[in-house]
């Protein structure tokens, strides 16, 4: 299938859960028509009273399909849909593209895309980013590993439930892309449970903290804001990052180091702002400041390229946000920007 005649053929969905649901329904306007399958009456009845139609199995949607969605739980179901009793591979034309969109080992989705191939099958792992809010908007990032033949056809569906598709790589990339998110996802997480155990312990109300944290992260972009240079190596003398990434670990590590200090006098235990604090400036490649090099009760490192900078007064471009940063044109954070949207 080429990515000429995408717009024209038939899309299937598998899995009418809490994602593919709403995924589901941002294509029943797809010109090529829909067919959808799930194990639940319950599930498929709303698809079909908006006239799209109904598959009692995966092979019969297979049959009729050239892209097909699988948005189920687990790689057991997604094998399991692929090559099970009644399956997609027991009926799909050579040249259908399918999509794992469950974040499923990816090394599984190597393994799902031989099996695949050896039908003359493609088979794209693509997991998506933004919960059911992003389903339901048509909000939904998606990454893609696979062929770039395969991706063309994709790209025009994903579209309807979709405003990012990123081509990660080769098939598991997009998994890989996806478990990094996640990983930030939940490691900020368990962050926030212990941000909320700090205010507790000092009296605070942490819903009014919450709310304090979504108003400004809305603002700053959060944790993706700083998430812009192409490597992650120390940065060198004269690069555009040094003075912003040298002000951001000033700035972090005086805050973590005030937090640190705060928990000791309330009696909170705080293990992962303590881990930050040791990380953070070798994390954004510009070696740990003075306060946490003092705090940890070791010489500054010898690799650390800002060390003969922290008894400085960090530039004017330093001290500007990162914010401003990605939003001005013509800088590098400009640029990287603009690069992270080429897929779009």
């Amino acid at each position: 299938m080429s990515a000429d005649s995408a717009g024209s053929t038939r899309v299937g969905f598998i899995g009418l859960g809490d994602m593919g649901g709403p995924m589901a329904k941002k294509l029943l306007d797809w010109s090529g028509g829909l067919t959808v399958c799930d194990t639940r009456p319950e599930a498929v009845e709303p698809f079909t009273a908006a006239g799209a139609e109904a598959a009692a199995t995966a092979a019969e949607l297979a049959a009729k399909c050239g892209v097909i969605s699988i948005a189920v739980v687990n790689d057991r179901q997604v094998r399991a849909v692929l090559t099970g009793e009644n399956g997609i591979l027991s009926t799909a034309a050579p040249g259908t593209v399918v999509a794992v969109h469950s974040t499923i080992g990816d090394e599984s989705a190597v393994e799902f895309a031989r099996l695949c191939a050896e039908r003359g099958v493609h088979l794209v792992d693509a997991p998506i980013s933004g919960g059911a809010a992003g389903a339901n908007s048509g909000r939904l990032a998606v990454m893609i590993g696979g062929s770039a033949e395969a991706v063309a056809v994709v790209r025009e569906p994903f579209g309807c439930f979709a405003d990012m598709v990123v081509h990660a790589g080769e098939v598991g990339a997009g998994t890989r892309m996806k478990l990094a998110r996640n990983m930030l996802h939940f490691i900020s997480f368990t962050a926030a449970t212990e941000a909320q155990r700090l205010a507790e312990a000092a009296g605070l109300d942490i819903t009014a903290l919450g709310k304090v944290v979504r108003h400004s992260d809305a603002v700053t972009g959060g944790a993706g804001s700083i998430m812009l240079r192409d490597t992650t190596a120390p940065i060198e003398e004269g690069d555009f990052w040094l003075p912003i990434l040298t002000h951001v670990r000033e700035l972090g590590e005086k805050d973590l180091s005030l937090a640190l200090d705060l928990g000791g006098r309330v009696g909170a235990e705080l293990p992962l702002a303590a881990l930050a604090l040791t990380r953070l400036g070798e994390g954004l490649g510009v070696g740990r400041g003075e306060i946490a090099t003092t705090r940890d009760g070791a010489a500054t490192p010898q690799d650390a390229p800002t060390a003969e900078r922290d008894d400085h007064s960090t530039p004017a471009s330093g001290r500007a946000t990162i914010a401003a940063q990605q939003a001005a044109p013509g800088t590098p954070a400009a640029g990287a920007q603009n690069d992270s949207k080429e897929s779009e």
